[in-house]
């Protein structure tokens, strides 16, 4: 196998716990009233399009005028965002540090949106130690389009079989692997540093 010489890491679900239920858990108590929420009105699919680069508050009036009787909630979405995140996958942070200390390069390849991601970085210190980062609602752009993954290697002149890709979605490391790079299903950070210490990037 191919020497790995940087490493790329998707955020949410890898190194940030994020979940709209987090948030929605202290809104709506009721676990059928909330999943009838976050299925029928603040849909994974709407929240999508901003990581595609809408702006959050053309995507809360837009809703709000579809679903008035919710505009409390559905602008909590938003102005409360920091409440979907229960905070770092600290043994993941671990990992990218000692990448760090060990001279391999990483960076970030998220479906973020622009606005939400500048307000992680302010929180979560450790979203700033990379050396290069790929943000979709930067780009227009959201995986598993094979674009953001092309954008991510033009930009840091990266090789795609030199560089090893993990993200807690299957179908965003399927299409890294369809694109050269050595990939991992993130499950867990343990298999995840059991797979860079196979590597020689990590004890």
């Amino acid at each position: 196998m191919t020497a790995v010489e940087a490493v790329v890491f998707d955020v949410g679900g890898v190194l940030l716990d994020w979940s709209p239920e987090y948030l929605y858990r202290r809104l709506i108590p009721d676990e059928v009233e909330r999943r009838r929420f976050l299925t029928e009105v603040c849909t994974p699919e709407w929240n999508q399009m901003q990581d595609a680069g809408r702006p959050w508050a053309v995507a809360v009036q837009e809703l709000v005028a579809k679903f008035p009787e919710h505009e409390e909630l559905i602008t909590a979405y938003d102005t409360h965002w920091e409440e979907t995140v229960a905070g770092p996958i600290e043994p993941t942070v671990e990992i990218l540090r000692e990448l760090r200390a060990a001279g391999v390069p990483v960076y970030a390849l998220t479906n973020f949106s622009s606005e939400k991601w500048r307000v992680a970085k302010r929180r979560w210190k450790f979203l700033q130690e990379f050396d290069g980062e790929v943000v979709s609602g930067d780009v227009g752009v959201i995986k598993p389009d094979p674009r953001i993954y092309r954008i991510l290697i033009d930009r840091y002149a990266l090789q795609p079989q030199r560089t090893l890709y993990t993200d807690d979605l299957p179908e965003n490391v399927d299409q890294a692997r369809r694109l050269g790079f050595q990939a991992e299903l993130f499950t867990t950070p343990e298999s995840l540093r059991d797979r860079l210490g196979g590597l020689g990037l990590i004890r």
